[in-house]
């Protein structure tokens, strides 16, 4: 069994895998940059090592240094968590070479599926269904050529890299040199590489996800779907599982390819299969995610199995016991992703100093986070502050415990997207299941906060303001509201009775 991991990352995912570890009897060291010297990972590790400049490249980016650290600190294994180096090749292949576990699949496996276009090639080679698109391979064809194949609308992609970056939708004919264009130059500057493929736009698909566990002896098996489809900008904003759009025979063949792609690469470890689900009730590869997500935490929910402890295991060697007829979905899980930012400001990233944090208990309620009170928000970093998971009986059990938690949800210092996830939540068509991945820029493209905010929130809100008005200088205006986004500013008459 391994013995020490440093964990090459920050934040939520950073606490999670430390406490997956510790309660395993596996010792912890957590790594930090300046701005994140005060965060909960670092508190919570058994060890904590600085890494200085906060920016990424000089930081959470930066291999040598981690891995000098992992040397000093006597580390046998290195969890990547997700984002920053989690699906670098060259890192799993730098820790492979100082000899460390990267707990993940192999480099080889990594870069294979980084890139878009080798994935899809090699899982239509597999038999698993893709969606027809142009590649760059297809003999004498030019990308208007491939658009009239395949029929508008089109959608573009950055062979390299995710998160709906050098992503765009076309059309027309028309419209297509100016979006090549633009995509070009953005995933060249996200990713430095501009090579683009082409797919089939599908229309109101749903975008439907497998978990899978492989060990290094062979063994592969799936822990069942999860609905991702509520995103903004190509980024998830809430999951779901089980999804309300397959049934048992569509979820069993999607399983088996789920199944079928991971074995045909040779995959070992935690990884999630990605597919696309039309009107049809057709499903087509997307693509494959060489990590954990970060909403593993909803399959745990409905599962009762821990995909870390497991990642753990097979890094450590050990076969998996569990068996694929044993497993089995219970009840409904829904996450939220609560992010600091401002979804009246297009969404703007919030930073400031998190003044006040009180947040939801109760049964079946998970709180995933990396952050505290009195922790400063920056901006170097996604905005993500925390995760919030219910399960429930049955999906209506989960929804109003989403929404009660939702409600009762407080942070002070910065503006969250808390209230956005409140009213996608209560939207009617959320409550029928009827979503795809448009849903947000159907229901919700202007969307403006309501008056009327919880009590509790307002009332928490007064008490912060008056503890700063306290603090304020004597030559101040003591009447004036000195934070922009202060509750006051948005809150509509309330009765303490009503």
């Amino acid at each position: 069994m391994i013995e020490k991991v440093l964990i090459a990352n920050r934040g939520e995912i950073a606490v999670r895998v430390i406490n997956a570890c510790q309660e395993m009897g596996i010792k912890t060291a957590a790594i930090y940059s300046d701005a994140d010297a005060d965060s909960l990972h670092v508190h919570t590790a058994d060890e904590a090592y600085p890494l200085g400049d906060p920016t990424p490249a000089e930081s959470y980016l930066n291999i040598l240094k981690i891995l000098d650290i992992a040397e000093k600190c006597g580390a046998d294994a290195v969890h990547p968590g997700y984002g920053f180096l989690s699906e670098r090749a060259e890192f799993a292949e730098a820790c492979a070479k100082a000899g460390l576990k990267f707990i993940g699949p192999s480099a080889e496996v990594i870069r294979g599926m980084g890139d878009k276009i080798g994935a899809k090639r090699t899982m239509e080679n597999a038999g698993v269904p893709v969606i027809p698109g142009f590649t760059g391979e297809e003999e004498n064809e030019t990308l208007e050529q491939s658009c009239e194949r395949i029929g508008f609308p089109v959608l573009i992609k950055a062979t390299a890299g995710g998160g709906g970056k050098g992503m765009k939708v076309v059309d027309s004919m028309g419209e297509l040199d100016d979006a090549v264009a633009s995509a070009r130059r953005e995933a060249k500057s996200s990713f430095g590489n501009d090579e683009l493929l082409l797919e089939k736009y599908l229309e109101g698909p749903r975008h439907i996800e497998f978990q899978i566990l492989a060990d290094e002896h062979g063994k592969i098996l799936h822990l069942f779907e999860r609905e991702c489809s509520i995103q903004r900008r190509h980024q998830k904003v809430i999951e779901e599982t089980p999804s309300m759009a397959i049934d048992e025979e569509l979820r069993k063949k999607m399983g088996e390819a789920a199944i079928l792609a991971a074995k045909s690469i040779g995959y070992t470890n935690a990884g999630t299969v990605e597919f696309m689900v039309d009107g049809n009730k057709k499903f087509y590869f997307l693509e494959m995610n060489t990590r954990l997500q970060v909403e593993h935490a909803i399959t745990e929910m409905t599962t009762g199995i821990d995909i870390v402890k497991w990642q753990l295991r097979i890094a450590s060697g050990e076969p998996l016991t569990l068996e694929q007829d044993d497993i089995q979905q219970r009840g409904h899980a829904i996450e939220c992703r609560i992010y600091a930012e401002d979804p009246e400001q297009d969404f703007m990233p919030s930073t400031g100093r998190l003044t006040k944090v009180d947040v939801p208990h109760g049964i079946n309620i998970r709180h995933d986070t990396g952050v505290k009170e009195g922790l400063e928000i920056t901006s170097y970093y996604d905005p993500m502050l925390a995760k919030l998971i219910v399960h429930g009986e049955r999906r209506e059990d989960a929804i109003r415990k989403m929404e009660w938690a939702l409600s009762n949800y407080i942070t002070l210092g910065v503006t969250t997207n808390v209230p956005f996830l409140r009213a996608i939540i209560g939207h009617g068509a959320f409550l029928e299941g009827d979503i795809d991945t448009h849903f947000i820029d159907r229901h919700f493209k202007d969307w403006i906060m309501a008056a009327e905010l919880p009590v509790e929130v307002l009332i928490a809100a007064a008490m912060d303001d008056m503890s700063r008005s306290m603090t304020i200088d004597s030559t101040d205006e003591k009447d004036e509201v000195h934070d922009a986004h202060s509750p006051w500013k948005h809150a509509g008459s309330w009765r303490i009775d009503s």
